[in-house]
């Protein structure tokens, strides 16, 4: 398990500044190591101490949730608080964050039992390709037509112990073994990658949308214990898209669902991570009236999932006291006291995130692995482009996304997104891939011709809005 300081360190690689926040997290994610390892009887009454995040949109509250998570491979859900205020099908049951974690939790585990087995699934597979590829129509209705005359000798004479089963000469079996043998090792080349087979594929029962937009989840085959059969249809693929399909089969025959589910539940329930967004949004201010009853009736639906209570879900109850829940919002019209008192108490951690400044944007474009810039790089060298902006170009579109925030709606580093997409908005156009190699280089006058910056800030709002 990482240190605090190593957390900080891993979430430096993706994140820029918001350090104090990054401490929180840090501490909260040890905690939970350092609970894992004490008695029983103490582990029990310790809960994790949850997080209330505020600050502008677009600094980085949600990416610090995520990647944390990500870093100890926890289920992870984000919520915005503001869907259970709404009403009709677009509105969601409070309990269904839950739900959608008991979800997440299954995915991870389901997919850390596809790479174990994953050898032993691909090997089935194989020797499933194997048959369909070598399969002579001829013979299988030979076979076929043999099979019936031979289950009609027993249905006429069960006791009749003359009556065998057609078998295959020598020849025929020396014929077949030659055969799998050659398309193996052709299938192992990568040679038959473009031939069309048939392969039988089950088709997976989907839920009614409005019921799913409702949060209810209902799948017939699972309330009738399986009782139904499952519909299956025949498919013609490419023996590279039977070979996917056929491993997850394998897959799935392979893993114990049950074990899987037991294990997700628990994982759920100990690192499960639920971050609420806009917590802000359902904060009453002044008298409470009109609207803000809704708002005041959705933190009380909040205040038990937080608190620590059982939810039923179609896998079992799950508990959530143990789960660590971050809360975020701007704050900009109400306060974190405007929420009830029993769901401050739920927070005792608050963090204040502070909004970017020219430099922030400026170290957002190329440090993190993940920078802006980098990704457009990539994405043009894929057409031939080599693309290169110089410091100073880099300088004028920080000043452009802080001035643009500052004149404006502050969305922070999403900001970056829709300059660098208007800068190179021709660029990308004109990239068609059939040249060669060109070097295109960016500099600041052609930032600031293209976003136009020497005009006043209402004019560069036009730009880039």
């Amino acid at each position: 398990m990482l240190t605090p300081k190593q957390i900080v360190e891993q979430l430096d690689r993706y994140i820029i500044g918001q350090d104090e926040a990054k401490r929180s997290v840090a501490i909260a994610l040890r905690n939970r190591y350092r609970r894992s390892r004490l008695p029983l009887e103490l582990r029990e009454e310790i809960t994790p101490k949850n997080i209330i995040m505020m600050g502008p949109t677009g600094v980085g509250k949600t990416e610090i949730s995520r990647r944390l998570a990500k870093l100890v491979d926890a289920p992870f859900v984000k919520v915005e608080a503001t869907k259970f205020t709404e009403v009709g099908y677009v509105g969601r049951d409070v309990d269904s964050m839950v739900r959608d974690l008991v979800e997440a939790s299954i995915r991870l585990c389901k997919q850390s039992e596809y790479e174990r087995v994953h050898m032993m699934a691909e090997a089935a597979a194989e020797q499933r390709l194997v048959d369909i590829l070598c399969e002579d129509p001829e013979a299988a209705k030979k076979a076929s037509k043999a099979a019936t005359l031979f289950g009609l000798q027993m249905l006429l004479n069960p006791n009749d112990n003359s009556v065998k089963a057609p078998e295959l000469t020598e020849e025929e079996k020396q014929k077949r073994k030659s055969k799998r043998e050659s398309v193996l090792e052709a299938l192992r080349k990568g040679a038959l990658e473009n031939e069309i087979v048939n392969v039988e594929v089950t088709e997976s029962a989907s839920g009614n949308d409005a019921m799913l937009a409702m949060g209810i989840d209902l799948n017939l085959n699972e309330m009738f214990g399986g009782m139904l059969p499952k519909r299956k249809k025949q498919r013609k693929v490419p023996v590279s898209e039977a070979r996917r399909i056929l491993v997850a089969e394998e897959s799935d025959k392979l893993i114990d669902m049950d074990e899987v589910i037991d294990r997700a539940i628990e994982r759920a329930e100990q690192d499960g991570i639920i971050f609420i967004d806009e917590i802000d949004k359902i904060a009453a201010s002044g008298a409470v009236s009109g609207a803000d009853v809704s708002r005041e009736g959705v933190q009380r639906d909040i205040l038990p999932i937080v608190e620590g209570s059982t939810v039923n879900t179609k896998y079992g109850p799950v508990k959530t006291d143990y789960m660590l829940f971050i809360a975020a919002g701007a704050f900009h019209v109400s306060k974190v006291s405007d929420l009830i008192p029993e769901l401050q108490g739920r927070f005792p951690i608050r963090v204040k995130l502070n909004a970017l400044t020219v430099e922030d944007y400026e170290r957002i474009l190329t440090q993190p692995e993940n920078a802006v810039i980098k990704q457009y790089e990539a994405l043009l060298e894929t057409d031939n482009v080599r693309l290169k902006i110089d410091d100073e170009a880099k300088r004028a579109i920080a000043e452009a996304a802080f001035r643009a925030n500052e004149t404006s709606e502050n969305i922070g580093a999403r900001r970056l997104h829709t300059i660098i997409e208007n800068l190179l908005d021709d660029i990308s156009f004109n990239a068609t891939g059939d040249h060669p190699m060109i070097d295109v280089v960016i500099d600041r006058n052609y930032v600031e011709s293209r976003l136009n910056i020497q005009k006043t800030s209402e004019d560069l709002n036009k730009y880039i809005v």
